[in-house]
């Protein structure tokens, strides 16, 4: 299987560079990956495509402000994007480093907020150590200090409204620095409604890395190595997940993150486990699954890995018939664009 096979080409104004101007007044395509049928309503619209019975599993990890700048002792501009704290170690975190020069162990950095970050070691090809001098209560610092990592096919910087949209309604985990993007799309109205008519939702966390943004490499699907990323199920979820299987119903994944959590908790057993740990579970054409139902997604990008998952569930032909019908309905593509339901 090619990664090719995954290709699609998207008109860059159909990249969606803002947030709609409500939450959840995006558009919903529906995909029936038995007949492959589509059909389009709104997202507002969706409880009439669910019924009771059903369970909803969303991802409740929190984005932070990942990203920060400044500048070397000589003037040189520096970006740092944390990537994750070091276990054990308040101020200590994984970063990627961007500069015009060549980072060296033991560098200073000048922060905008007039701290210093202190470059530690190399942890791998890519990823440094990073450490923050003399901050105390480092996330309130770094709410206050730090910019919202947006995809950078965004092509623009943050701005006010991302703090408040680049976030689910029921984030509460701070972790991750990507959005789960399909959670984007309710708000509590929609969940309380849902609820009043015997849907439950559950939550699980899993902190999206940048492994979500990495393009494939290789040429074959099946030679590329996933990303790990730090997941929680608490016990009330699997309980939820496992009691609506043996109750015959649906278990609805809302975003990538949620299914990749679930499949992956349930690779041993064939159910769900609550528990922490890293998933790196790799999701594409053939893979069986366990848990999952039917996905509410948004649409990804071509030859990523998130595309493969869904044309897991749904079947690659069907997917990218979907993703042409979307196009020339001219729906909104990526983070900040409409959703499709596969059922």
């Amino acid at each position: 299987m090619l990664v090719k096979d995954f290709f699609y080409n998207l008109p860059h104004d159909l990249i969606a560079s803002h947030p709609p101007e409500k939450r959840g007044g995006s558009r919903l395509m529906l995909l029936d990956r038995t007949t492959g049928s589509i059909t389009e309503d709104l997202f507002s619209n969706l409880l009439a495509y669910l019924k009771p019975g059903d369970l909803l599993v969303m991802n409740d990890t929190r984005v932070i402000p990942a990203r920060l700048f400044g500048r070397r002792p000589t003037g040189g501009r520096v970006e740092i994007f944390l990537l994750r704290r070091v276990a054990g170690d308040q101020e200590c975190w994984e970063c990627l480093l961007r500069s015009s020069k060549k980072i060296r162990e033991g560098q200073y950095i000048l922060l905008e907020s007039g701290m210093t970050a202190v470059v530690r070691s190399r942890d791998t090809s890519e990823n440094w150590l990073v450490e923050f001098d003399g901050i105390e209560q480092f996330d309130v610092w770094l709410d206050r200090e730090g910019h919202i990592p947006l995809p950078p096919y965004l092509l623009r910087d943050d701005c006010q409204i991302d703090r408040e949209r680049y976030q689910t309604v029921v984030a509460r985990e701070p972790g991750a620095v990507a959005a789960p993007t399909a959670g984007l799309h309710f708000t509590h109205e929609m969940l309380a409604a849902l609820a009043n008519q015997g849907i439950e939702t559950a939550l699980l966390t899993l902190h999206t890395g940048l492994g979500t943004f990495q393009p494939v490499r290789v040429e074959n699907v099946e030679e590329h190595q996933i990303h790990t990323e730090r997941f929680v199920i608490p016990h009330v979820t699997s309980d939820a997940v496992n009691r609506t299987k043996a109750a015959g119903g649906r278990v609805i994944a809302v975003g990538t993150t949620s299914a990749r959590t679930l499949e992956y908790s349930a690779q041993q057993s064939g159910q769900v486990v609550s528990g922490c740990g890293e998933a790196d579970i790799y999701i594409y054409p053939g893979y069986c699954f366990k848990v999952i139902d039917a996905l509410i997604t948004n649409f990804h990008l071509p030859e990523s890995t998130l595309l493969m998952l869904v044309s897991a569930l749904a079947g690659r032909e069907n997917v990218l018939e979907a993703y042409r019908e979307a196009i020339l309905r001219e729906f909104r593509f990526y983070s900040y664009g409409d959703a499709m339901f596969v059922s």
